[in-house]
This record gives structure tokens, sequence and C-alpha cells, in this order.
């Protein structure tokens, strides 16, 4: 700043000295004159000598003055100094930046001129008639340029830097190239004039002055030691003398990895442990090459060089290519080997050709695996059994004897049992100790043809150690099986059907399935040879054709004939059946196109018209709205049981819709006073507590005599029992009170179940109650009513 003081000041003492070697000028060193020719018919427009004429002012920029900054002057030769004259300027910052004094035509800039801002301005001027504001002289343009000073310091537009170089580079090696820039103008003295040098960053880095390349200064730098540098670079204008204007920035210089370390184990002997139970695949411990490198020169690839596990384990590299993971390659077996060593290598896979002098990259470690002991379930002598079984086979036939063992040094007893889901129609059974296999129940090829049968193994002294195996077990086929027709077992025969003539083709199926295939011999059943209608002829090839022997079929002699075909197979032992073919006698067209196979077709008369037709069909319809109209009212009309209407006994029947408990409903009526009264007394005072006792509304019809003819309680209770029961029978058109009578017999809890119609209506279905016949004399009644009597009749068929 203090440089840049001192510039300002000289420029302020130069430019007053400059402007007056300027203004003493004479007018010719100023421009060349030009002239300029007016025509018209004014009078008033004449030809004139151009008396001013300018190319360009200059003025220096960072004027910090109090005083405007004087520019130049205007100046016209017709101009006598008497005040007539008025100059006028126009143009890029007229009025704003710049004034003109219109009396003696001098030039001010009265704002701060930046030259990075603005570098020149483009003006006019104009000599005028102050009085009658005519043009004395054409408009005439000039440039005001602004000269630079030095007031703009180098910058680095693009800084901080990110910068990396590979470590162990050379001297001298680039690291990246930096570019300041000055604002101040290039072409007018040194202030743009950039020289670069490093700050900060040695011995480390070093920097060019003239085209910024940032280099590597010192050999060998190691990023395993150091890694990230910092590097302050300085630009200088004004060629790096003094006074200059200066900027910086600063590199951040990472140093990239190379692969110049070897790996190297933590350990020389790595101590691991497995169960012997574990599967396949199991992984067993992981080990790490370390290596001071990173990225892919660190990445590794171990393998095993050596060592009598190595057919027993495997090792690979974990996703990020670091870690050594070791697995289990086969299955293991503490009682065979309890232990393994291994010999285990890790290299590098990425290498630096530059850096093979470091090596070797790799590096070697012993991995000892002890086998840890388990308690394993018995081991089978084979992965799975097969067996093949004829069907014939006896009961107690031995299929196979299965194997296990403890594999443990204890050698625990083994007990076998078949897994019950594997057999569960228990066709088989296994010898607790033996494990002898054998059939319990008689084999069916054709109803199961495999048994899959899975034998359990289980230790004696331990039952939660489990084993299985599965055996597999075909059945043989014998020929046991008869023939059969299949499909085709009724055939028709036409009326025009001639000698000869083909009316089916039989086929026969058999459920064995022999080895040489299925062949079946066709012949008529003995009792059928000599029938003379029809013949069947054995094609040889599995399948028959039964022929007409005659012709003249007719419906009206006989519609249906049955065929008896005699099939036998071709194994041994042979087996034989005889099937019925049903043979129908039908009508057919020309074609042999069945149209009736009906001994009578029904037809109308010829002489019955339509209209008769019609008629008939309206009495049946009328006919049968009128039986459906009976039978709706007889259904929705109530009749009276009772003959004498004026009777009242609704009290009797008013909690008829309430269903009784039978013999578990103890609280209704006293039961057992009815069935012997002597004994009422004992249970005078016990009465239901759901209701009201009816007796006082049900005595008014009694006959009084009864009532009057007992003194004590146990007489009135026995002679209104008597009375009802008198009154009941006596009466043909009294229904049966059987909530008196057989109220003991009726409800829920009864052998007879409920007899009431409460909730019958949820059954779509008739009730039957022929059943009320075996209930004895008491439900005879009910069973006149609603029952069927059995009768002696014999059946319609």
């Amino acid at each position: 700043m203090g440089d840049r003081a001192h510039l300002l000041a000289f420029a302020r003492t130069l430019l007053p000295v400059v402007l007056g070697i300027l203004t003493l000028l004479p007018q010719s060193l100023l421009g060349t004159p030009a002239e300029e020719e007016h025509a018209g018919s004014s009078a008033l427009l004449q030809r004139v000598k151009r008396s001013w004429v300018w190319n360009q002012f200059f003025v220096l920029e960072e004027y910090t003055g109090l005083e405007p900054l004087y520019i130049g002057k205007l100046h016209s030769d017709m101009d006598k100094g008497d005040g007539s004259i008025k100059y006028i300027l126009t143009g890029e910052g007229a009025g704003t930046t710049f004034t003109i004094d219109d009396s003696t035509g001098d030039i001010h800039a009265i704002q701060r001129l930046d030259r990075e801002v603005k570098a020149q301005y483009v003006l006019r001027a104009q000599a005028r008639n102050r009085l009658t504001d005519r043009p004395l002289e054409p408009e005439s343009e000039f440039i005001v340029k602004i000269q630079d000073i030095n007031d703009n310091e180098p910058k680095f537009p693009d800084g901080p830097y990110q910068a990396s170089v590979p470590e162990m580079s050379k001297i001298g090696t680039s690291v990246i190239q930096l570019t300041a820039t000055d604002a101040d103008d290039p072409t007018y003295g040194n202030s743009a004039r950039v020289v670069y040098s490093i700050l900060e960053g040695q011995p480390y880095f070093s920097v060019d002055a003239k085209t910024g390349v940032v280099r590597v200064s010192l050999a060998d730098m190691d990023r395993e030691t150091r890694e990230n540098y910092t590097v302050v670079i300085q630009a200088k204008d004004m060629g790096g003398q003094l006074g200059g204007l200066a900027g910086t920035t600063t590199v951040n210089i990472t140093l990239s990895d190379v692969n110049d370390n070897p790996p190297m184990f933590d350990q020389r002997l790595y101590q691991m442990s497995i169960p012997e139970s574990a599967p396949v695949g199991s992984v067993v411990g992981r080990i790490w090459a370390k290596d001071r490198d990173i990225g892919v020169n660190a990445e590794m690839k171990y393998s095993i060089i050596d060592g009598d596990g190595r057919d027993t384990f495997d090792i690979s590299t974990d996703p990020t290519n670091l870690f050594g993971i070791i697995t289990v390659k086969k299955p293991l077996n503490f009682e065979n080997k309890p232990s393994y060593t291994l010999k285990v290598e890790g290299a590098n896979t990425h290498l630096d050709p530059v850096f093979r002098h470091r090596g070797p990259f790799k590096d070697v470690t012993i991995v000892h695996v002890s086998v840890e002991d388990v308690d394993e379930p018995p081991l089978f002598d084979s992965l799975a059994y097969y067996v093949e079984l004829s069907e014939e086979a006896e009961i107690g036939t031995v299929v196979r004897t299965v194997s296990a063992r403890d594999p443990d040094a204890a050698n625990n007893t083994v007990r076998y049992s078949i897994e019950r889901s594997s057999d569960p129609d228990k066709y088989f059974y296994i010898e607790i100790t033996s494990g002898s296999l054998m059939t319990v129940r008689s084999l069916d090829r054709e109803e199961i043809g495999w048994h899959n049968i899975t034998v359990l193994a289980m230790e004696m002294n331990n039952p939660t150690q489990i084993s299985s195996v599965s055996v597999a077990v075909r059945v043989l086929d014998v020929n046991d099986n008869p023939p059969s027709l299949v499909h085709y077992l009724e055939a028709y025969v036409c009326e025009n059907a001639k000698a000869g003539q083909l009316i089916q083709t039989v086929t026969a199926v058999d459920p064995d399935e022999p080895l040489g295939g299925q062949h079946f011999y066709y012949s008529l059943a003995p009792e059928a040879v000599n029938n003379p209608n029809f013949t069947l002829r054995d094609n040889q090839d599995n399948t028959a054709w039964v022929l007409t022997r005659r012709g003249g079929w007719s419906q009206q002699d006989q519609t249906v004939f049955y065929l008896p075909i005699f099939i036998s197979d071709g194994e041994q032992p042979v087996q034989t059946s005889t099937s019925t073919l049903t043979i129908r006698v039908c009508s057919c067209d020309q074609e042999g196109n069945v149209m009736s196979c009906n001994a009578e077709a029904y037809s109308l008369p010829a002489s019955l018209s339509r209209g008769a037709l019609i008629a008939i069909l309206a009495c049946i319809f009328v006919l049968l709205v009128m039986i459906l109209l009976m039978l709706s009212l007889r259904t929705h009309r109530k009749k009276p049981y009772l003959c004498d209407e004026e009777e009242n006994v609704h009290e009797n029947i008013v909690r008829y819709d309430d269903e009784g408990g039978g013999e578990e409903d103890t609280e209704a009526f006293d039961i057992a006073a009815m069935w012997n009264p002597r004994e009422a007394h004992h249970h005078l005072g016990k009465m239901r507590q759901d209701m009201l006792p009816e007796i006082e509304s049900l005595s008014r019809y009694v006959p009084q005599a009864c009532i009057m003819g007992g003194g004590s309680g146990d007489s009135n209770v026995h002679g209104y029992v008597l009375a009802k029961l008198l009154e009941a029978d006596m009466d043909p058109c009294a229904p049966p009170y059987d909530s008196l009578q057989t109220y003991a017999y009726e409800g829920e809890g009864s052998i007879a179940e409920s007899l009431s119609s409460l909730q019958s209506g949820t059954s779509n279905t008739d009730h039957e109650y022929d059943y009320l016949n075996d209930w004895g004399p008491r439900f005879k009644k009910l069973a006149e009513m609603y029952g069927v009597l059995e009768t002696n009749s014999p059946p319609l068929w």
C-alpha cells in the first residue's frame, strides 16, 4: 500500500506539467484541419474554415484531489472573448462524469475515473451562438482515454488449489501450474507483469518464477511418513520490483500412494479352533497381512501353500481384499484327526515395477487349527437305502437291515424307530436293536407302488442325538388283478344293420404292469358262444370287435341284448374276468345315426286339433290352481280342538309354548306328589320359583263333589288329579293334557327328547313321527294323530 501511495503522489505532481505542455502546443500539432461544405438555399449558411480540431485527451485514473480534474480546453477561432459563443459537450459521461465551461470551453472530470471499469469515453463538442443558439461550427468528436496506474494486485482466480503427486517422486516432478491475473493494463509499463515466488513449503516444493509451475524439490518423500503439505505461493507485479503489488494463494498438496511397502503378518503363529460338527463352509477364523500402503496397493491374495490341512481347509479374501478368511472344506472328525497345521502366504496383487527392488511383496505365517469334540448323532452306513420287494411278500418279511453307529469315542448303543409320518398306514416295523425293517401288512402295488420310509437312529444315553435315513421301497408287480372292459359297457345296433356289421370295438384294462406289456385275449363266454345274434373277433392288438350274426333287428321283438365277454391276460398266473356288454336295438337313419332306442314312441292322435289341445291344457291349469287354493285355505284355517266352544280351557294351555325340562325339571311341579299322593304332605312348602301356581284357577273346572270329598291337603290334590283324569277320559273332543299327564316325559332332558313344535320352523324338511309307535302306549294317541301306523301290506315293487 505504501508503494501505491507514492505512485499516486507522483502522478499528481506530473499531471499539471503535462497539461500545461499540451495547452502551449500549436493547434497544428493537436490535429489535422478539415473542411465541411454546407449547401442550401438559406443565405445564412456559408462555407467557413474549421478552426478547432483534436483527436483525443489523456487523463490518469484514480484522481483523489478535492478540485475537479482538468481534462483540457475547447477553443474556436471565432471566439472573440466577448462571451457570444457557447460551448456544448455531449456523449458518454457528459454532464455526469465530465463538465464543460460553456464560456471558456474548459473540460473537467467531476467523478473518480477507473481504467479497469472504463478505459475511454467518446465525447462530442460544438460551438453555438449564445443568442441565436445556431451552430457556428459542425459538431466534432473526440476521445478521452484513461491512463493506467498500478492500482490492482495480482489475483489467483481458482485458489486455493488442491493437488497431488506420487510419493517417492524425483526432484523436478511437476505438481501443478498456477496462473495469476492482474487487472492493470499489460501494454502500459510493468503494472501487469507478474513474477511468482514461494513463501511457505520449502524445502519440499518450489515454483517457477515466470510460469508458476510448482515442482518437487526434495527427493524420496514418503507418504507413510507425511501425507499432506501446505504451500503458499506469491504473485507480484512490476516484475517483482520494489513498489509492486502482490497476491498470494494456498496449494494443498497430497502425496498419493504407491506400492513401496511389502505386507507383513502381525503374528507368526495363529491359534484357532472349530467344533467337529461345523458344516462345510463354516468360518474358522481370519488372518491379516498388514500393509502400510493403502487402496489397491494394500490388496492381498491369500493361499495355503503347505500343511496337513490344505485338503481340509480353504482360504479366501474378504470383500475388502484385505483379510484372509479360513473356512472348512471337508467334514471334520475329532476322533480321526484332532488338529491341523496350515502354512499360509499373503501377497500383494498390484505390484509397481519401479519398486520391485523393495520386495518381496509377500509374507508367510503358520495357522494351527484345533478340532473340538462334539457329541454327534448316530451315523448310518449309507446315505440312503433302496429296496425292491414283491407285492406278494408275506407279513414279517425282512425288507432291509439298516445300521448306524455312534461316531464318538463313547460309542453309545443305538436304537431304531420309524418316523410315523413317513408310514402313516403302518405297513412296516423295525426291530429296535438290530435295525431289521420288516412288513406287518400285505403290500399292494396297485394301491401304493412306492414306500418312502424314514428310519430314525437315537443314542441310548442321549435321546437328543437323533439322525435319520431314507429307505425307498419299490413294490414289484405280481399278476393278481383280472382285466376288465373300459369305457364301453353299452352299445347299440341299428334295426337296419346287416349280418357281419361292426357295432362296437371293446378294449380292456389291467391295473397290473407286466414287464413285457399288456396282452389281452377276448372271447365270448361259454354260455354265449352259440348265440345267434352276435359274435366276437379278437384283433390280437388288445382290442376286439363285436359283430352282428344276422340282420332284421326290430325293437318290437327285443330292445336289449346282454353279451358276456370273457377276457384273460397273458401273464402267469393267468387272471380272467367276464364283463357284460349291454346292446340296445335302436332306430337309425340311412347314415347310421341313432334316432330312438325306445320300444314305443308317444305320439298325439292325428285327429286331435290344436284348439282341443289348448283346451285340455287350460283345464289342467285351472284344476291345479283350485288344488293350490284349497291347500292354502286348509293350512290357514284354524279349527277348535274342543267340541264345546263355550268351555273355556285357555288356562290349561296358556303356557303350552313353554317347553318343560323333562325328568331334569325339578321346579315346575311336584311329580312325586302326583305319582304318590300319600307323600304329598312332605313337599307342601315347595313351589315353582319362576311362576305362580295355577291350581286355584284350574279348580273351578273340578266338580264340587270332588273337592268337598276330602278334608286334608293330600286328599284335595289326589281328588283334583283324579277329577281331571276322569274329565279328560270322558270327553272325546278334548286334546290330551300332556301338561298334566305326560309332562314328566317331555323336554330336552327326557329320553324321548322334545315333543314341542317350538323352533320347528328352522328346518325346511317335513317332520316324520313314525318313531312314536316305538314309545309305548303313553304316546299311542300322538302316534295315531301324526304317525304312520304299521301295516302288513306288501310293497309295490
